[in-house]
């Protein structure tokens, strides 16, 4: 099966049935995305496809439909994405581990709300666990990127 992960197309002999999750890591060697707890409860393994904000634990090769992104997509070293630059500013990460899951989601929030409210942010923001306790920095992050006209990819 053919994949394309943040613009670059891969040849993937996996099993159909293997979650995305194991295809970026083990087959790819994309490290990027995180597992957390392999139940898509925590968000750390969230990347985007076609845009959209999915579990990569949970997605099996053979249900992915479209290009992939991961945090490596989403910007670059020279010129971060407005989210990371923001996640910067606010000084967000402790551990870190969570957080490209988290940046990942708070893009698939601004692409669909650019502008959020705090209640838009707690909902988009949910399903995506920091063991450190991050959350108002997140939220403060995210409200810059908003500012800032960040509308996710």
């Amino acid at each position: 099966m053919q994949i394309t992960v943040d613009g670059t197309s891969f040849d993937v002999d996996a099993e159909q049935d293997m979650p995305l999750l194991w295809v970026l890591r083990d087959e790819l060697g994309v490290t990027c995305v995180k597992y957390g707890c392999g139940i898509a409860q925590c968000g750390a393994c969230t990347v985007h496809v076609d845009g959209t904000a999915v579990r990569s634990c949970q997605l099996a090769l053979s249900d992915v439909w479209g290009e992939i992104t991961t945090i490596q997509g989403l910007g670059s070293p020279d010129a971060p994405h407005v989210l990371q630059q923001a996640w910067i500013d606010h000084q967000v990460a402790q551990c870190g581990y969570c957080q490209n899951g988290q940046i990942m989601q708070a893009a698939d929030l601004l692409q669909s709300v650019p502008n959020p409210t705090d209640q838009d942010i707690d909902d988009a923001m949910s399903g995506n666990l920091c063991r450190c306790g991050t959350y108002p920095r997140i939220k403060a992050a995210i409200k810059t990127a908003a500012l800032a006209g960040g509308k996710g990819e």
